[in-house]
C-alpha cells in the first residue's frame, strides 16, 4: 500500500490499529467492512491487479475516521477511502467510507444512518467516470431526501488512488528526484 499505492504510514496504521486492514494471499489487502454497531460484516480486497469482497459477507461500509464525525466522504473502494484521507491530511472532521464498489440494502441503510445526524454533510467522494456519477448523484438524492448537507467532491484523475499518486510523484521530482541516501560525489 505505502510504495504502490503511496499511502502513507500513518493512514495504513490507523486502518491496523483498528482492525479494519489486513494484509491477505498474494500481497492483497483486506479491508473491514463494518456495521454501525463496529461489526465487521466483511472484507472488502484489493489485489495488484484483482478486486473483490471475501466469500460469505455482506458489503456495508469500510470506516477510516471518527464514527461520529460531521462529515463524511463516500468512495467507492477502500484504497480510494485512504487515497483521501491522505491527500486530506486525515480531517479529524471527517468520517472516510467506501462502499466496496456496490449498493447493497445494507449499503445504503448505513450511509441513511450517518445522513441522518444532525450536522450531517455528505460527500459524494465517487470516481470521475461515467459510474461514479451515477453514484454521486444516488448520494445526493439520499441527502436531499434525509435533509442533510451534500457536495460532489470529483478527483482530477479517474480516482483518488491516482491522485495521490500524481502527487507522490510531483513531490519526488521537486526534490529533485533524488534517493534520500544519495550524496553529491566530492568535487576536487
Amino acid at each position: 500500500l505505502r510504495d504502490d499505492r503511496h499511502i502513507p504510514e500513518p493512514v495504513i496504521r490507523t486502518a491496523i490499529t483498528r482492525n479494519d486492514l489486513r494484509e491477505g494471499p498474494h500481497g492483497s489487502m483486506w479491508a473491514a467492512h463494518t456495521d454501525a454497531a463496529g461489526i465487521v460484516t466483511g472484507w472488502e480486497e484489493r489485489g495488484p491487479e484483482w478486486r473483490g469482497f471475501a466469500t460469505g459477507g455482506s458489503k456495508v461500509l469500510f470506516r477510516l475516521g471518527p464514527a461520529d464525525a460531521g462529515r463524511v466522504c463516500v468512495t467507492e473502494a477502500a484504497i480510494d477511502a485512504m487515497s483521501l484521507a491522505a491527500i486530506e491530511a486525515n480531517r479529524p472532521d471527517t468520517l472516510y467510507v467506501s462502499t466496496g464498489g456496490g449498493w447493497s440494502p445494507a449499503t445504503d441503510a448505513a450511509i441513511r444512518l450517518v445522513a441522518e445526524r444532525s450536522e450531517a454533510r455528505l460527500v459524494a467522494a465517487t470516481d470521475n467516470n461515467v459510474q461514479g456519477d451515477i453514484y454521486a448523484d444516488r448520494l445526493l438524492a439520499l441527502a436531499e431526501e434525509v435533509g442533510c448537507g451534500a457536495e460532489r467532491l470529483r478527483p482530477i484523475a479517474s480516482d483518488w488512488n491516482v491522485d495521490l499518486k500524481v502527487r507522490a510523484e510531483a513531490r519526488g521530482m521537486e526534490e529533485g528526484g533524488r534517493l534520500p541516501h544519495a550524496r553529491r560525489a566530492r568535487q576536487g
